[in-house]
């Protein structure tokens, strides 16, 4: 009998467009729920709750829980349970400043299981609203999480790694195999523990951004060909050593260099 392309939950279809995967495997929701370690009033949002599969040991800790779902039909499912506030909404499009209102001066806990289509651009979406988050537990595609924690001079260091680890303390917690998901997705997943630094090195993360992504435009070449003429039309007269490829400058120093360009607002 032929296996199908799709698994169903609940009478529910995944669907590839949304990047759904369900997470299943009872043993590994219990060990992301052991690390999140939630109390009963955290102030705690979940991203693509999908199924429930993490929201339900959730709510046995908390008593309120907010969930962020694009898929209309699981968010009207979802919204049956008295204890969950339901925003129906791309997360791309939400903004978490007004969610932390709701708690505060209390700062967010944000937990999820991340579509891995759109999960760089989520990581980067939610960096904005750093200073009013207390942590927060990603699944992640495992490759994402190793450019996140990546150091220089590895293949895997890049401006996800620059951009984050400016902004953010960062472990991985947990390593997840595919066999724990419906359907299996075709790579491994891994959980990651973000902390957003209490004071990060005062700058303009707009122009960070930019920054490392010329860097990094053209990985193989040396800075003086990439970085070299940004600077120049950008007027910098001070000192860095644009002989290194990108990949060999640490997060430091691209910060400081950051610094020096421009104001931190």
């Amino acid at each position: 009998m032929k296996k199908p392309s799709c698994a169903t939950l609940d009478g529910h279809r995944a669907r590839k467009r949304f990047g759904q995967h369900f997470l299943s495997d009872p043993a590994v929701i219990d060990a992301i729920v052991r690390a999140i370690d939630p109390e009963a009033d955290d102030p705690m949002v979940e991203i693509g709750p999908g199924l429930g599969a993490l929201t339900q040991p959730l709510l046995e800790r908390l008593h309120r829980l907010t969930v962020v779902e694009l898929d209309r039909d699981l968010a009207a499912r979802l919204a049956r349970l008295p204890e969950l506030t339901v925003v129906q909404a791309d997360v791309l499009t939400v903004d978490f400043g007004q969610l932390a209102d709701r708690w505060a001066p209390r700062k967010l806990r944000v937990v999820g299981n991340l579509p891995y289509n759109i999960s760089t651009p989520i990581l980067f979406h939610l960096m904005r609203w750093a200073e009013r988050v207390q942590d927060q537990h990603f699944m992640l595609q495992k490759e994402v999480v190793q450019r996140m924690l990546a150091a220089p001079c590895s293949a895997a260091y890049g401006r996800l790694s620059v951009m984050l680890q400016w902004r953010y303390a960062m472990e991985c917690v947990l390593d997840v195999a595919p066999a724990a998901f419906t359907p299996p997705p075709r790579v491994d997943s891994a959980v990651v523990r973000m902390q957003p630094w209490p004071q990060p090195a005062p700058l303009h993360p707009g122009l960070l951004e930019e920054l490392v992504q010329v860097a990094f435009s053209q990985r193989r070449k040396r800075l003086r060909h990439t970085l070299g003429p940004w600077l120049q039309a950008r007027g910098f007269t001070g000192t860095f050593d644009l002989q290194r490829r990108a990949e060999e400058v640490p997060v430091a120093e691209y910060v400081a260099l950051a610094q020096g360009l421009g104001p931190s607002h």
